[in-house]
């Protein structure tokens, strides 16, 4: 009872409203002395949730309800593929949220593994031949039996397309490998945010991208992007039945519009599928949009103006990046993956205890921030 009452209080206090922590028919009649050991067990108690969820409830009076379950969260698991593993938008997100909210203790964990799908399907001659796509629903039991994950952010399409011409059966396979992620982390107890995938920029590839009506795609396909158009199409509908659904895809195809008609040259990925810096920003810039960041952050076409609005931003942002390297390898081999070529990283104990002494610099110039 007094561990839900406690949490009531929380979750109100975040909600910016009054907590009816006692309800007034229940406290003690003014002739009745309290028990000091009573009193002393609830300030103990509260002492003991606040310690743990570390939520940072006057900073959040007046915080949208995205990232108020941002704030909330112990953990939040980032899942992709190359795009992710790679990071730059992870890191982003990472720097603002932790430095605009210094007393949350929430971690940001990368776990995007290269080559990935969420449907299960790989291409004929994948890797040169190497090895299959790796499927996420081979280690995602992994993942959230070992990550505890509260909320988990999920970028996939890319790949899952396997970069041919539409089909129905293969966007019904990504159809499905969505639905069983959102299955399985809800049985684990863990909220997922969906983020369109990117988009596919056939113009680096300099003639290389194949036309329709091929029976076999060794290069990607030419209209690819309109594949992941459709794709993120069906992300974004399901809003409809209460999805959480971030929209990069959107976006990204409108700025690479843009700035192709002055610059024929202008990219977002060398390869046309891997984002440079200019794309992750753009992909964080559209999640920090949902967690409802201010407009002088996400009205910027680059990471400068967060950097820049944040005291002390650029040491921030350059610890986040050691931190997510150190952990990231780290993680992904305590988990497990059958991906080859995987750096393996430091034993996970050994990264976590240098990343806790990363963490306390970060915490220490984001809390010089604050009391400034």
């Amino acid at each position: 009872m007094a561990s839900t009452l406690l949490y009531r209080l929380i979750s109100d206090q975040l909600a910016g409203t009054p907590a009816p922590f006692i309800h007034p028919e229940r406290r003690l009649s003014a002739g009745r002395s309290r028990s000091p050991a009573i009193l002393l067990c609830c300030f103990l108690g509260m002492a003991a949730v606040f310690s743990v969820r570390l939520i940072p409830i006057a900073s959040a009076q007046n915080v949208p309800p995205p990232m108020v379950s941002f704030l909330q969260a112990r953990r939040v698991v980032f899942l992709g593929n190359s795009i992710t593993y790679s990071g730059e938008y992870v890191e982003l997100l990472e720097t603002c949220v932790r430095s605009r909210f210094p007393e949350s203790r929430v971690e940001f964990l990368d776990l995007g593994l290269p080559s990935e799908t969420v449907s299960g399907m790989s291409e004929p001659g994948h890797a040169g031949g190497a090895f299959p796509r790796p499927d996420l629903h081979e280690r995602l039991g992994r993942v959230l039996e070992k990550t505890k994950p509260d909320l988990i952010v999920a970028c996939y399409g890319m790949n899952d397309g396997i970069y041919y011409p539409f089909s129905d059966e293969r966007f019904q396979r990504f159809k499905d490998g969505v639905r069983r992620l959102r299955e399985r982390a809800a049985a684990a107890g863990a909220k997922v945010i969906h983020v369109t995938p990117p988009t596919f920029d056939p113009v680096p590839l300099k003639g290389r991208a194949l036309p329709a009506g091929l029976a076999e795609y060794r290069s990607p396909y030419q209209g690819y992007n309109e594949v992941l158009d459709r794709y993120s199409e069906w992300l974004l509908a399901q809003r409809a039945q209460g999805w959480e659904v971030v929209d990069a895809h959107g976006p990204m195809n409108l700025f690479l519009a843009e700035h192709r008609r002055t610059d024929p040259n202008f990219m977002l990925a060398r390869d046309g599928v891997h984002a440079n810096v200019q794309g992750h920003w753009l992909i964080a810039r559209e999640i920090l949009r949902y967690l409802g960041a201010p407009d002088e952050i996400v009205s910027s076409d680059d990471a400068d103006a967060l950097v820049q609005t944040i005291p002390h931003g650029a040491e921030i942002l350059k610890l986040v990046q050691q931190r997510q390297h150190l952990l990231k390898d780290a993680w992904l081999t305590y988990v497990g993956h059958v991906r080859p070529g995987m750096n393996k990283g430091k034993p996970l104990t050994e990264a976590e205890r240098e990343a806790g002494e990363l963490d306390r610099k970060i915490r220490a110039f984001a809390e010089g921030k604050k009391n400034r």
